[in-house]
């Protein structure tokens, strides 16, 4: 593995990158056509999307302390900081033309996606030992 990629400063400034896309895409008023006509694909929208944002952050956490991990820690703090974003992004998006914002279901696929995105990334962290 890359020594780029031990460094948790790399996973941070991901999570962070990933944050501004995110940014980027709740202030914009056209996301629909870009969602395929399914019922509730912006639900998966979100739980994928926050999968990603759940993975990144528990990334980060791991290379900060890999001899060790403490990982009931952070699964926690994953999802929390990744829950908080969602919130945050439901809120931006309620100032966005054409967009409505708050909705709890959007932020409960958010929670969910980051919550396995976790998970995920607890069965795969050995490839970055």
């Amino acid at each position: 593995m890359s020594r780029l990629a031990r460094n948790p400063k790399f996973w941070l400034a991901g999570f962070f990158i990933w944050f501004a896309v995110l940014w980027i895409l709740s202030s914009s008023s056209n996301v629909g056509p870009y969602l395929p006509p399914v019922s509730h694909s912006d639900k998966v929208a979100h739980f994928g999307y926050f999968l990603g944002g759940g993975g990144l952050w528990s990334a980060y956490l791991f290379r900060r302390s890999p001899e060790n991990p403490n990982w009931r820690r952070i699964f926690i703090a994953a999802v929390w900081v990744v829950a908080a974003v969602g919130v945050l992004d439901e809120w931006h998006q309620s100032f966005t033309p054409g967009r409505s914002g708050n909705d709890p279901f959007d932020w409960m696929a958010d929670l969910l996606g980051a919550g396995t995105g976790a998970l995920i990334f607890r069965k795969l962290h050995h490839l970055l030992r």
